[in-house]
């Protein structure tokens, strides 16, 4: 219930799902208290992974985005301060990738 809400939040749940995927998700939400179908359990836990790993990727393009931009800004301000390397920050994906999820996590 709780992937589905943060789905239907992040735009992912008609983006990553099919028709029939979300229809098997809904109908086990209402349905079942406790999955004990072996095929059952086999389907929505593929279905969550599919969900889960969009949600993850949406995630990271958000934190690298959100990273260029601010490396941007460090490299032009460390370049104006006469640092002839700084150009070459804006390229580092760890760099990036750590203004991002710094930028992201306030």
């Amino acid at each position: 219930m709780k992937v589905r809400t943060r789905a239907l939040r992040k735009g992912v749940w008609f983006k990553a799902l099919s028709r029939v995927e979300r229809s098997i998700v809904d109908l086990t939400i209402r349905c079942v208290e406790r999955i004990r179908s072996d095929a059952l359990m086999k389907a929505v836990v593929g279905i969550l992974d599919k969900l889960l790993e969009t949600l993850e990727e949406e995630y990271l393009k958000r934190v690298e985005r959100i990273g260029r931009e601010i490396a941007e800004k460090i490299c032009e301000i460390a370049w104006g301060w006469g640092n002839p390397h700084a150009w070459t920050w804006k390229y580092d994906l760890r760099f990036v990738k750590f203004l991002g999820v710094n930028a992201t996590n306030i």
